[in-house]
């Protein structure tokens, strides 16, 4: 069942801008953070406006590399890809959640279960034990919105998006980089600190390396 805000079409089965929010800053909680909301990633075009490419017929990678397996991911094609990532917000569960603010997409967070990515055959970054946990695996915010609280916010709705899931556990796998800096390019796995103070703990070391920086396996229960 679908309906339209603000012109879009939501799928109606999961929240839309209009219903409470995953998370929320500024409003108590977390006041020293501009107000953002995190909801599920529904609306396709708020999704493109983030990670999509500015022409339509570009390969991008429209985080779909590690949501689908290669085969099918090095098969989609320019629109093909664009298509697929719609099919996906039309899913249950959606492939992620979007940060608002003032009802503008500035950011995103690809979260699903891991069994149903390609986590589930990665060699490099191999499954601990055998809980069905959602894996989060890229944050990204616009240009012009960095460096506000928007990918800590990201993260917090991912975590209430796998528990409103009913995951009984999400795991990210990011870069072990100390305080050395991470290039922009590379950034979108996040860092330990980063999944550290929204209470995650390594759970693992893998056998992927990121920037030159290794990658951990962090872990929170839900």
């Amino acid at each position: 069942m679908t309906t339209t805000v603000a012109n879009r079409e939501v799928v109606t089965s999961w929240p839309t801008r209009e219903a409470p929010a995953l998370f929320r800053t500024g409003h108590g909680t977390y006041p020293a953070l501009m107000d953002i909301d995190v909801r599920p990633a529904v609306v396709f075009e708020d999704v493109a406006a983030v990670v999509g490419p500015k022409k339509p017929t570009s390969n991008v990678c429209f985080c779909l590399s590690y949501r689908l397996r290669s085969r099918e991911n090095n098969a989609l094609r320019g629109p093909a890809r664009a298509e697929r990532v719609r099919e996906l917000c039309g899913e249950d569960p959606p492939p992620g959640v979007i940060a608002y603010r003032d009802g503008e997409p500035v950011g995103w967070a690809a979260v699903h279960p891991r069994a149903r990515t390609s986590f589930a055959h990665n060699r490099r970054i191999p499954a601990i034990d055998d809980l069905d946990v959602w894996s989060l695996w890229c944050l990204r915010v616009r240009p012009g919105y960095r460096k506000q609280g928007i990918t800590y916010a990201l993260v917090q709705g991912a975590v209430a998006h796998a528990r409103t899931g009913g995951a009984p556990a999400i795991e990210a796998y990011p870069v072990d980089n100390g305080d050395a800096r991470v290039d922009l390019t590379m950034a979108y796995v996040g860092t330990r600190k980063l999944f550290e103070r929204a209470g995650f703990t390594k759970a693992a070391s893998t056998d992927s390396v990121l920037n030159g920086f290794p990658r951990v396996l962090m872990r929170l229960a839900l």
